[in-house]
């Protein structure tokens, strides 16, 4: 069996942390990609969205001119319909790991990030492997959303019994310790662990001068400890639920705590949040675009949705409502461009350094964000 000393990460040399690729501005600015159908809002109000891969492409690429520093894919695996309704919420996707490999051709200068669920079978090889030649193909532009999963249905689908909170956790940080031992060294690696074990393991090509960027999303204790450690962006919920208010009086605790673990591993590392941008030029306009959405719900489709992450045992998103989810994102900004831009600064003053929007209309709401609410963070100073 390994121990802790025998599992420690390698620190001869080591690379300075892969933040420092980004752009130094007040408010990272991230953009939450709709693989998923539906995106994160089950809905049927009229929509271009789609998670074809050109409309991807044109999100990504709109976004990338714009002067966002991240895109980010989620991952799923959902039976046949979905999450159900007339709009068989969710049915379709591709693959995010897919996704980005091609978008990294596409591209030059945002950061691609995706997520893999590392216990679904996954061997810390297979994704060391994988993660080197997108660190090659993207110029050191690509990192992973490192997740458990909390749905006993996606463990059923490999085979697999599903595993008790914490000690997934306890698992994540064997895998990504390893993961970034075979990123850093440069000799075969020999390992038995609790749950991974390889004999002269070697990478060639190996990542670049810095790592690739590691991200996770935590609000657990487990969780909290394991984002601390390892991760270099850590995705935050508000425990107020979305509405702006109760997000910033609750958000301070959650970033300080962050922080101060990630302090306690001589570590820094940066948060951001989700919210969910309904921007019109009056805020008539604004909330009107908000009602469409609830009025157009697809109830099967919300309510399979909801008692999804309900009936789980993850601890984030517990204080939204179900309305809220129908909407989507984890707090809700709708207004003018300068009342976005008033909730951005607030989202800062407690503590969060980034957000990761989302929108219901996907290209044509990134198209009058670009315009209309990225010059007001820079006269805000939240961007260069």
């Amino acid at each position: 069996m390994l121990t802790q000393n025998h599992l420690a990460p390698h620190t001869d040399d080591a690379p300075a942390s892969p933040l420092e690729r980004l752009a130094p501005n007040k408010l990272i600015l991230g953009l939450f990609l709709p693989m998923q159908e539906g995106a994160w809002s089950p809905s049927r109000a009229p929509r271009s969205t789609s998670w074809t891969f050109d409309y991807l492409a044109q999100c990504t690429r709109q976004a990338e001119d714009l002067g966002f520093d991240l895109a980010f894919g989620l991952a799923q695996w959902m039976s046949k319909g979905g999450y159900g309704g007339e709009m068989h919420f969710r049915e379709h996707e591709l693959d995010p790991i897919i996704v980005n490999t091609a978008l990294a051709a596409m591209t030059k200068r945002i950061v691609l990030i995706n997520t893999v669920h590392i216990l679904y079978a996954w061997h810390p090889l297979h994704l060391a492997k994988f993660g080197a030649a997108l660190d090659h193909i993207s110029g050191g532009r690509w990192g992973v959303n490192v997740v458990t999963g909390y749905k006993p249905s996606e463990y059923r689908m490999f085979g697999l019994d599903m595993i008790e909170h914490d000690l997934r956790y306890d698992m994540a940080d064997e895998f990504t310790t390893l993961l970034e031992r075979l990123w850093a060294e440069d000799e075969n690696l020999t390992f038995e662990g609790r749950w991974w074990k390889t004999e002269k393991a070697f990478l060639a090509p190996r990542p670049g001068a810095r790592r690739p960027f590691l991200v996770n999303a935590a609000s657990s204790g487990a969780g909290l400890a394991y984002a601390a450690k390892h991760s270099d962006l850590i995705f935050i919920t508000s425990p107020g639920g979305a509405e702006p208010a109760k997000a910033y009086e609750t958000l301070p605790p959650v970033n300080a705590r962050i922080k101060d673990l990630a302090a306690s591993y001589g570590r820094q590392v940066k948060t951001i949040i989700n919210p969910h941008v309904i921007c019109r030029p009056t805020e008539k306009e604004a909330q009107e675009a908000y009602r469409r959405i609830l009025e157009h719900e697809d109830p099967v489709a919300a309510d399979n949705f909801v008692q999804t992450f309900a009936g789980g045992d993850t601890k984030s998103w517990r204080g939204h409502s179900r309305a809220q989810w129908v909407i989507g994102g984890n707090v809700h900004l709708v207004g003018t461009p300068e009342q976005i831009v008033e909730g951005f600064v607030k989202l800062q003053a407690a503590g969060c350094d980034g957000v990761q929007v989302n929108f219901f209309d996907y290209l044509p709401d990134l198209a009058y964000f670009g315009e209309a609410v990225i010059p007001m963070m820079r006269q805000a100073g939240l961007r260069a």
